[in-house]
């Protein structure tokens, strides 16, 4: 994760920034653990205020993009955590599971380092109906699997709960589904720098000028259209929460 984003990630602060209605989400989640490791934190996103917490980050980058009230982070990886067994309340990882070299060892390196929960925002792409994977980057589909996949999560926690987190229309934080209702979004290399799907297709600015020409000539709104009036949708973002007896 560090070389990626010591690459692709100048200027993430500036679109992952956390959207309020997750953050809720996250805290209800989190529920009444006080101290929190973040693993991969990135800029700090859904770092909840009024909590004690302690941030591991792999990439220079993303650490040089924290606020300056941010909490102290600490440059390391899931794999290793530098704290002694049973330090915290609560271990969370957001969107960031996708990048660790070792999921397994990551996920038993949080629940050693938590006494009470651990908590996952993730995505799993399985039955997910989104526009710009349907119509511009097809080929996708196939190589897109839960970014922490429930299996491995339940063979190291035992029993996971799972809550849907709705994608709100207006979603502050840019990762890949946040500008579902807002496509000429992803005509920026900005904000497309932000979300490390982009660095993983093939032929980028050919599809992203297929994009812009549908969206010049009416195409994208005669297919899609329909979503313009909604308020939010479901693309697979879940919490994952494990409760650690």
């Amino acid at each position: 994760m560090n070389a990626l984003y010591d690459t692709i990630g100048k200027g993430y602060a500036q679109y992952r920034k956390p959207d309020p209605r997750i953050a809720k989400q996250i805290g209800d989640a989190l529920g009444d653990a006080q101290t929190i490791v973040n693993i991969g934190a990135g800029t700090g996103s859904y770092e909840i205020p009024g909590r004690h917490i302690a941030a591991i980050e792999p990439s220079a980058e993303m650490l040089a993009q924290r606020a300056p009230g941010a909490t102290r982070a600490i440059q390391g990886f899931a794999e290793a955590i530098p704290f002694p067994d049973k330090s915290f309340d609560a271990a969370t990882a957001f969107l960031t599971t996708h990048h660790w070299a070792d999921l397994d060892k990551g996920l038993r390196e949080m629940k050693r380092v938590s006494r009470k929960r651990c908590v996952f925002f993730d995505q799993d792409f399985a039955g997910i109906d989104f526009w710009l994977l349907n119509d511009y980057f097809p080929d996708m589909l196939p190589k897109l699997a839960a970014l922490l996949p429930l299996e491995k999560a339940r063979a190291v926690f035992g029993t996971v709960r799972i809550v849907p987190v709705p994608v709100p229309h207006d979603c502050t934080d840019g990762f890949m589904c946040a500008y579902w209702r807002r496509p000429h979004a992803y005509l920026d290399q900005a904000v497309r720098n932000a979300i490390s799907f982009f660095s993983l297709a093939r032929d980028v600015p050919g599809r992203i000028e297929k994009l812009r020409r549908d969206l010049e000539d009416g195409t994208w709104e005669r297919r899609n259209g329909h979503i313009l009036h909604e308020t939010g949708r479901d693309f697979g973002y879940r919490l994952l929460i494990a409760e650690i007896g």
